[in-house]
């Protein structure tokens, strides 16, 4: 598909005859090929299946979900953060699609902007970001990229897409781990990373499973939601830590994962 031929005649049918044939012609030519669509507009039926009327392709990027964390990062303070406005967000999408959930990619650190860690850290990311200098800031800035990156992966439908050389939150665009970073909290951020991913790996059909909200409490900032038999809490509020604190689940014996 050409952009010439994208304005000529019809170009909403055109263009979507093109968007078509790139969805089903990959998989015949590659059988074993995954599709992914990057499109902003929210296009019905992008990544659902040609018999039921849609695209063909297998997968659609999320890509409100990074434009909301960078948001709500720049816009609001912590104070103002809505477990509300975050399920929201993360599970806005369409019942018969597969989406790729992302906090974070190459659009927003790669082209002038700042890596989600490096807008909650600014320049203290420089300086303190080893275990004997850190601060309070730094220590704010790590809490929260967990805590972003744990509520996008786990609220995923399809998959979730991990920031190639950002596992460790380094501050400027793309790196990979060094010897250097053993001793920092840069490490500490990779091992974070790599054991929530192991751990979702682990779970048979993960995307798959059933997801409800069981708890949001906008002044307390706090958010439960379950899959299968794993049940998910997080405490946004940024004074406060939550001791005894009651959430209605389903009845049943639970143990930390």
């Amino acid at each position: 598909l050409t952009h010439s031929s994208a304005w000529l005649g019809r170009p909403q049918e055109t263009y979507n005859h093109g968007r078509k044939q790139r969805g089903t012609g990959t998989s015949h030519i590659y059988p074993d090929a995954i599709t992914i669509a990057e499109e902003v507009s929210g296009m019905p039926g992008l990544a659902a299946p040609i018999e039921d009327g849609g695209f063909g392709f297998d997968y659609r990027l999320s890509m409100n979900i990074p434009d909301f964390w960078t948001k709500l990062i720049t816009d609001h303070p912590d104070e103002e953060w809505s477990p509300g406005a975050i399920w929201y967000e993360l599970t806005n999408r369409r019942e018969d699609e597969k989406t790729i959930s992302y906090a974070e990619s190459h659009d927003q650190a790669l082209v002038g902007d700042k890596t989600l860690i490096f807008r909650l850290a600014d320049a203290d990311m420089y300086w303190h970001m080893s275990h004997s200098s850190r601060t309070l800031v730094t220590d704010r800035a790590i809490a929260l990229d967990k805590l972003i990156r744990l509520a996008t992966a786990t609220t995923m439908n399809g998959g979730y897409l991990n920031f190639m050389g950002n596992e460790f939150g380094h501050p400027e665009w793309i790196d990979f781990p060094r010897a250097d970073n053993a001793d920092l909290l840069y490490h500490d951020l990779q091992e974070f990373d790599r054991a929530m991913v192991r751990f979702i790996d682990s779970v048979k059909d993960f995307p798959s499973l059933h997801i409800e909200q069981y708890h949001i409490h906008e002044e307390d900032k706090t958010l439960a939601f379950g899959r299968g038999d794993y049940l998910f809490v997080f405490n946004f509020h940024p004074t406060r830590s939550h001791v005894g604190y009651p959430i209605n689940v389903p009845e049943g014996a639970y143990s930390v994962v």
